[in-house]
């Protein structure tokens, strides 16, 4: 009684904060747990028109028939390969520049720097996919015209099934590796300073600085940030592909989210479509559990 009697005047005490949260709150359940309900359909023989009450139910025939699909496997290899290929390359990159920055001492210089690397990130996908689509273009490119100055033959970059993924992880690190790094130069920032003096002290150069404070003092964010990136292991970047590939590019390119558009709304099977977001949904859970678990036990830092 008397911890519940403490929560109360905490809670009274804190109406005005308290208030501040329902907004929020009051959108995470109407946008985010209300519409849960429609998961139901993943197990329906769901007819638009009959609605979810209507609709058949079939267990999980949409799961057996998503475990047996050639074209699924397909899809899920690529995705998975394309998640893989931008944490490995793309993540420790802004991390580095994040590290490099912070040596800078101009702030001109620095600020400029920063300004220019994240200015993409604001730029939509659609307007992205049509500037490399422009600059890629086997026909007047940029960089084909380039590739024809000095002998070659043009290559169609958006439309070669080995050159795609490569296009994809390019494009996706052009737009957001700088924005990605204002996370690391925030946490390096609030790096006590007297560490750096205590290492000048000592004879610690700038190097050596780096690798013993600035790196060990970010290494939370960069736990926290990579088990996040672990648990949207299958969102390969469904807007990103979606606005730039094209049914010569499938084979390489269609991955879970595209999938689920082109079959729910393209051939109108919505329970099938339904079945693979959920599908996907319970493997995040599950990567972000297990991340964070094998973080805790051999890294001793977790984000709960």
């Amino acid at each position: 009684m008397g911890k519940r009697g403490g929560r109360l005047r905490l809670i009274r005490g804190n109406l005005d904060m308290y208030a501040l949260l329902l907004p929020g709150i009051i959108f995470l359940l109407l946008f985010k747990y209300a519409p849960m309900y429609g998961i139901v359909i993943a197990f329906q023989d769901f007819n638009i028109f009959s609605g979810i009450s209507g609709s058949e139910w079939v267990g999980l025939a949409q799961f057996e028939k998503l475990i047996h699909s050639d074209e699924f496997l397909q899809v899920l290899a690529n995705t998975l390969l394309i998640s893989l290929y931008k944490i490995v390359i793309l993540f420790p990159i802004p991390i580095v520049i994040a590290l490099l920055l912070n040596e800078v001492r101009r702030m001109f210089f620095k600020r400029t720097i920063q300004t220019i690397i994240y200015l993409p990130h604001f730029l939509s996908w659609v307007i992205i996919s049509g500037l490399f689509i422009n600059i890629l273009s086997p026909s007047g490119g940029f960089v084909n015209e380039i590739i024809r100055s000095l002998g070659g033959q043009p290559i169609s970059f958006m439309t070669d099934n080995q050159l795609f993924r490569s296009v994809v992880v390019f494009t996706a690190g052009w737009k957001e590796i700088g924005w990605n790094a204002i996370v690391f130069i925030a946490a390096i920032a609030g790096i006590e300073q007297e560490q750096y003096e205590a290492a000048a002290i000592d004879g610690a150069g700038r190097i050596r600085q780096m690798l013993s404070i600035t790196l060990p003092g970010i290494m939370p964010i960069i736990i926290l940030m990579l088990i996040l990136r672990i648990g949207s292991l299958l969102e390969a970047g469904t807007e990103q592909i979606l606005t730039m590939y094209n049914p010569l590019v499938y084979k390489s390119g269609d991955v879970i989210g595209t999938y689920v558009y082109r079959m729910g709304l393209g051939q109108q099977d919505y329970s099938f479509s339904t079945a693979v977001g959920l599908f996907n949904s319970a493997v995040g859970f599950l990567l972000i559990m297990g991340g964070n678990m094998l973080s805790r036990k051999f890294l001793q830092r977790s984000i709960w």
